[in-house]
């Protein structure tokens, strides 16, 4: 039988209005921290709601972006505590002036979202629709993204907080909350205060559909190619001239034909080149490197600098430079060393009917920052769909089972906290 909790849905649906109406866009060209005034706007919103809503431990930290909170135990027994993070930013698309549009009891077919701008949003381009037919969907106008991502994992984990301190007598161990800034640039996590979190584990409330799960992310580099070449008039050019772009396709042609982001999915790796500009005297190049199995990412590291080393091998002095960056890596290698962390959330899932779809997510999430600093993080889902573009929405319900996961994993771990089986993974 479904373990169900009574979540307060019309709670998590009035929250992710207001907030989905703040524009929190983040700035990748901006130095700030948050690198936006909207995001600062939405922490002392989420601050305030917080401290109303009665959560211990309620702070805003200017130096990193970070609200936190604490519900304090209610349990007899010592428990260790829980984390759950959502991020405050939203993606690099327009988010000036969102307007929610709430359309109760959705029938399954098309949504005039501007009748102005003939902006509609069909059921036969976006399938996914037809999963929540009877439910509350919410849009924007199709002039700006929803914010779905992550504002409905904001207002789902507001709405887990509402079902504890309305019902005082469901055991839960510390439960841990934090709201993060310019997750969408990956900055934010970088700044989160890990220690002062106090959590052995956590879980991110990211991108995905009720029931998804993901422990692995990509392995992540960024490599930045500049090639100098010898312009002179190409009537005089015989053994003078260096030709940059030559040089430039001679790297590419060289990488694998088949490791491409449009030929990859699942759990394939890639190599993207996502900028190339160049001249006879000049060429950059601009790739990234994405792959799960850390060996294997490695291997794409080392491939790059084979090339560039054998092209410079022809000059006397080095034509090429490669600048290699480490962006992030995959969670799975250090989740797997702790498997009740996943082993909880499923068990979780599966006793308030959820089927587990463990997908790996392919990017990357706060969870790769806050991993790396010592607290596994993997992530669940916020209900979400068609983020980042005009096309987002969310549901009500799907925000409510969001909040109904976290309240369960929290039961969860008051059951199997020190004495638990731990399966492998």
């Amino acid at each position: 039988m479904k373990e169900m909790s009574e979540i307060n849905q019309d709670y998590i649906e009035k929250l992710f209005v207001k907030y989905a109406k703040v524009n929190t866009r983040s700035d990748d060209r901006s130095q700030t921290v948050p690198t936006t005034p909207g995001q600062v706007a939405l922490a002392k919103l989420v601050t305030a709601d917080l401290k109303k809503l009665g959560v211990a431990k309620v702070k805003f930290d200017e130096t990193n972006g970070y609200v936190t909170g604490t519900l304090p135990s209610n349990s007899d027994k010592p428990i260790s505590a829980l984390g759950f993070i959502a991020h405050l930013d939203t993606a690099d698309f327009s988010a000036d002036h969102v307007k929610p549009q709430v359309h109760p009891n959705y029938d399954g077919q098309d949504i005039v979202l501007n009748e102005a701008k003939q902006i509609v949003l069909k059921a036969s381009e976006f399938p996914n629709l037809k999963k929540f037919v009877g439910q509350r969907l919410i849009t924007s106008d199709g002039t700006t993204l929803l914010g779905a991502d992550d504002k409905a994992g904001v207002a789902a984990l507001f709405g887990a907080l509402d079902y504890f301190i309305q019902n005082p007598t469901v055991a839960h161990g510390p439960i841990r909350v934090a709201f993060g800034p310019d997750e969408e640039i990956g900055r934010g996590a970088k700044q989160f205060d890990a220690k002062g979190f106090g959590t052995d584990f956590a879980y991110t409330l990211d991108n995905g559909q009720p029931g998804q799960f993901e422990y692995e992310t990509f392995n992540a580099s960024e490599a930045k190619i500049e090639v100098e070449g010898t312009a002179v008039h190409p009537g005089d050019a015989y053994g003078l001239m260096v030709n940059a772009v030559t040089i430039a396709n001679e790297i590419v042609s060289a990488l694998p034909k088949d490791e491409v982001p449009e030929k990859s999915r699942d759990h394939d790796g890639f190599i993207l080149v996502n900028h190339f500009e160049g001249a006879v005297a000049h060429a950059s190049l601009n790739l990234i490197l994405r792959d799960f199995d850390t060996p294997r990412f490695h291997q794409k590291e080392a491939l790059l600098k084979r090339i560039v080393a054998k092209i410079n091998d022809r000059f006397v002095e080095p034509r090429v430079t490669l600048e290699l960056t480490e962006q992030y890596q995959n969670i799975g290698d250090e989740i797997r060393k702790n498997p009740y962390i996943v082993n909880l959330a499923l068990d979780a899932y599966r006793r308030i009917g959820l089927t587990p779809d463990i997908q790996p997510f392919r990017g990357g999430t706060d969870g790769n920052a806050i991993t790396a600093k010592g607290i596994p993080t993997p992530n669940l889902f916020n209900g979400g769909d068609n983020f980042h573009g005009p096309y987002e929405f969310v549901t009500t319900e799907a925000m409510g089972v969001v909040a109904e996961t976290i309240v369960a994993i929290a039961r969860e771990h008051v059951r199997q906290f020190g004495h638990h089986d731990v399966k492998p993974l």
